[in-house]
């Protein structure tokens, strides 16, 4: 085993799961007052359901048992084998190194709930939690579980890929730590929930606006820290494509901030903290996909159209109608399908660019539409059937008197009276 690689692992695992608690942060920060709680929440509770759900099967449904892997309970389906973990039970990563298996679960695992957790931002200020742990276990076992397969799950060989999820190893998709599994799925179903909840009372541009800034940023701050082991951590290896992965991971974001702020200058005549800390966002969403595929420089460029893009596209709720509270739509879904684009055209080797082929594009584009449409139509059908059945949205009273008060009977700043 080695032990170096399977540290660096669990180092990142560790990290991408600090990923939802900094969600929690700077989700909370743009709510209402009274919401913030109930924001919050979401996050938590989705790190609660999902962490469960992820070690009793959904590790089982997005890397079936073959060969090195291998699961106890009903054969194949249920519980990771914490027996098995000896030499007999390693697995192998592209430079050939052995890890244990729980390593990989573990990193993987924290993958699951930031992507659930993700989708919560769409439905801001008025969901129910638990319609919202219903739609979230639903959601993560026929749609989040089946995409990873598709874009994660491998079997190495020599070094060689020899087998693995349909759309990086039939189709040929370049998504290496995530853009198409993590935030298309995640940004269609934050679209297909929004359209399904309505629009808040009141809801009009410029009328909510985030609660509290220093919340929002210390959430990006430590979104993005997580994003390290996120995109770095999907090499599996501590080496010079982790290397790639890290320093893409720093640059990017950092011009997309620049890019988001221009945009907020030449529109509005100012640059905001708090789109400083969307435009950093963007930007990590969309190097998630091509963190590995890129040189810096590349990686620069995709970070200012993203964070410009990006800025534009949050715009789009108000003009076609569509409640996407904190702009799940306009940053994730967006931003992933920019990334994953951006690989066919400046992708080192395949891209448009050095090959002089369409080739890489057209695959890049089957592997963002094919998640979008499939996480859409199936989330819009199991939000609409948890709301037309035990509802999914809070009555417009509990709404405006306050979502924290109504939904879990607590205040996100309660002041005593001074006696």
């Amino acid at each position: 085993m080695d032990q170096g690689n399977t540290a660096w692992i669990l180092v990142s695992a560790a990290l991408v799961l600090l990923m939802t608690p900094a969600l929690a942060f700077f989700y909370g920060g743009l709510v209402k007052t009274k919401s913030v709680v109930s924001m919050m929440m979401l996050s938590f509770g989705s790190l609660a359901l999902i962490g469960v759900t992820w070690v009793i099967y959904g590790y089982a449904i997005a890397f079936p048992a073959s060969g090195s892997t291998t699961f106890i309970g009903i054969p194949h389906v249920i519980g990771i084998d914490t027996a098995n973990i000896g030499l007999a039970g390693l697995l192998t990563i592209p430079d050939g190194a052995m890890y244990p298996p729980l390593a990989f679960a573990a990193f993987q695992g924290g993958f699951a709930i930031i992507t659930v957790a993700l989708i919560s931002g769409a439905i801001a200020d008025r969901a129910k939690f638990g319609a919202w742990l219903v739609f979230a276990f639903i959601w993560s076992t026929i749609v989040y579980f089946p995409v990873a397969n598709w874009v994660f799950n491998f079997t190495m060989v020599d070094g060689k890929m020899t087998d693995g999820g349909w759309l990086v190893y039939n189709i040929g998709v370049i998504d290496f730590a995530g853009g198409t599994a993590v935030h298309i799925a995640a940004g269609s179903a934050g679209l297909a929930l929004a359209i399904v909840l309505g629009k808040r009372i009141g809801f009009a541009k410029g009328v909510d606006k985030p609660h509290n800034v220093p919340l929002v940023m210390l959430g990006a701050g430590l979104l993005w820290f997580g994003w390290f082991g996120f995109n770095a951590g999907s090499e599996l290896a501590a080496d010079g494509i982790a290397a790639t992965a890290f320093i893409n991971t720093m640059a990017a974001p950092a011009a997309a901030i620049l890019g988001w702020i221009l945009v907020e200058r030449i529109k509005d005549g100012k640059a905001t903290s708090v789109g400083a800390a969307s435009g950093a966002v963007a930007g990590l969403v969309a190097i998630t996909p091509a963190c590995a595929a890129l040189t810096p420089l590349w990686a620069i460029a995709l970070g200012l159209v993203a964070g410009a893009v990006c800025a534009l596209a949050i715009e789009l709720k108000f003009k076609w109608g569509f409640d996407d509270s904190l702009d799940v739509v306009g940053i994730h879904l967006i931003g992933g399908i920019v990334g994953t684009l951006f690989i066919g055209f400046f992708a080192t080797g395949v891209g448009l660019l050095e090959s002089g082929s369409w080739d890489q594009l057209g695959k890049q584009a089957i592997g963002a539409f094919s998640v979008l449409i499939f996480s859409f139509v199936l989330s819009y059908i199991i939000g609409l059937a948890i709301e037309k059945t035990m509802g999914f949205r809070i009555k417009n009273e509990d709404e405006l008197a306050g979502i924290d008060t109504s939904v879990h009977g607590e205040e996100g700043y309660a002041m005593e009276m001074a006696r």
